[in-house]
């Protein structure tokens, strides 16, 4: 296997440093639109099997032209969503595995946008399917954290848990605290503002998919492992739309545990336009006002030193169990920030997300997994997936997840 990850930031990184763990690969290449960024990886990871380049990921003959250079088989995506279409193309044009963690963009409904979704979230890569599988390539989709790890629960919920599923949802919360910054988001706040001022989307198998207001329809929710209780609204999120496509779930949901602060915030960005993503002219330069915004901010790939605190993601499961009986379960993962800037010199946030296309890699490699068109994670069988999460090194990452039942 030879693997490419576009995109030198805080995933990206984390990938790298979490891959050259194992010996599943032959060459990782480390590509970016400043070539210094991911130079400076390899040369601080000193592993032969690496290499920095680089690439504009919005040109999809620049990705292809990469990928047939270094002879990449597979490739993962580890820039912002806007980018996914070029490389996802690319990936396409030179015959290679594409992987993400995040799906092509969303539009809302033009006339009814918190009723109806417009264009949802993957739904430019579900269009190509048929042509992906035809040419016997491979996308696989949402393979980060959430989608990705959360969709990989849902999988062996539905197979080894439950008989009947009334309801997936995806719930992410944390404690996490970042000294020195009144706002610091600890991920892409870019990839932040999307999801999170985008109307959320809702799965419900006799109606379908349907949208509600941002921040809408709040709970309560007591994560696992210290964190406790966190207030938790709807987002729009991959998982619901890529759950109902490969589980028998009769209901899908995302929230995420914002916080009353980062909610403002990001209203505040709204009403002033900041959120916007089509450029403004300011003394004679074209900008983008989201792009000016993430300028502003840290970059959460610096933020590990000043962190503290755990970041949960996982999926509450109610049903029917294997036995007869009601059933209501939450599957999880916690990761410590603590640990993972111990072990891995990255911010938990970032390195919990890029672990998993790393385990997902491994099981292409090893032919644990696979298919062709575009699939989530939801498509291939679960356990070999968190057996490998969990196991000890150097058989596995040693990063366990959980379960725990509710009442």
């Amino acid at each position: 296997m030879r693997i490419l990850i576009i995109g030198a930031g805080g995933v990206g990184s984390a990938a790298a440093r979490i891959a050259v763990r194992r010996d599943f690969f032959e060459t990782l290449v480390l590509a970016d639109y400043d070539p210094a960024r991911p130079q400076a990886l390899v040369d601080d990871l000193g592993d032969d099997r690496l290499a920095a380049a680089q690439v504009d990921a919005s040109d999809a003959a620049s990705v292809a032209s990469l990928i047939r250079a270094h002879g990449a088989t597979h490739v993962l995506n580890a820039v912002d969503p806007r980018f996914v279409m070029p490389i996802f193309d690319g990936c396409f044009e030179a015959g290679a595995t594409y992987l993400d963690m995040a799906m092509s963009l969303s539009r809302p409904h033009p006339e009814r946008p918190y009723e109806l979704p417009g264009v949802m979230l993957g739904d430019e890569q579900f269009a190509q399917a048929e042509r992906w599988e035809a040419a016997g390539l491979l996308a696989l989709v949402g393979i980060g954290v959430e989608p990705g790890l959360s969709d990989v629960f849902a999988r062996y919920a539905e197979d080894e848990l439950f008989d009947e599923i009334d309801e997936l949802g995806v719930r992410d919360g944390a404690n996490l605290v970042v000294a020195g910054y009144d706002f610091a988001p600890s991920f892409s706040i870019w990839t932040t503002i999307e999801e999170c001022l985008n109307p959320p989307v809702v799965f419900e198998r006799d109606r379908g998919w349907y949208t509600t207001a941002p921040f809408s329809e709040p709970e309560v929710f007591d994560f696992p492992e210290g964190i406790g209780p966190v207030e938790c609204v709807n987002v729009e999120h991959e998982e619901v739309l890529l759950m109902p496509r490969w589980t028998k779930a009769k209901r899908v949901t995302f929230k995420y545990g914002l916080g009353d602060e980062f909610i403002q915030v990001l209203q505040v960005l709204h009403k002033v336009g900041l959120d916007r993503t089509e450029p403004l002219t300011v003394k004679g330069v074209q900008v983008s006002p989201r792009d000016v915004v993430a300028a502003a901010l840290p970059d959460p790939a610096t933020l590990g030193d000043r962190m503290t605190g755990k970041t949960c993601a996982g999926v509450w499961v109610r049903g029917t169990g294997k036995d007869g009986q009601p059933r209501s379960t939450y599957l999880y993962h916690v990761a410590d920030n603590a640990d993972t800037m111990r072990e891995y010199r990255s911010q938990a946030v970032v390195w919990q997300t890029a672990l998993n296309p790393v385990i997902a890699l491994e099981l292409l490699a090893s032919g644990a997994w696979a298919g062709t068109g575009v699939r989530g994670p939801e498509a291939f069988d679960a356990r070999p997936f968190l057996d490998l999460l969990a196991a000890p090194a150097p058989v596995g990452h040693g990063s366990p997840w959980g379960i725990t039942e509710l009442a």
